[in-house]
């Protein structure tokens, strides 16, 4: 059974593409260095190549269909 818990900002990339292999091309469509920033929370490798960390964590989490509640 998956880990059903929501993907945050604060997860490491490599860990999330462990979990829900999908979201690679999520990653991919924001222009994220999963390769290089794989071992960085989303937050730091997001921040570094200018992506909005929340809109690329609302993509991920509906990649895998969860729902982030406010």
């Amino acid at each position: 059974m998956r880990d059903r818990a929501p993907i945050t900002r604060e997860d490491v990339i490599n860990d999330v593409i462990k979990r829900f292999p999908e979201t690679i091309s999520v990653f991919n469509e924001f222009r994220v260095d999963s390769c290089c920033g794989g071992g960085q929370s989303i937050e730091k490798t997001a921040t570094r190549d200018g992506v909005d960390v929340d809109a690329l964590v609302k993509s991920l989490n509906a990649a895998v269909g969860l729902e982030v509640r406010p």
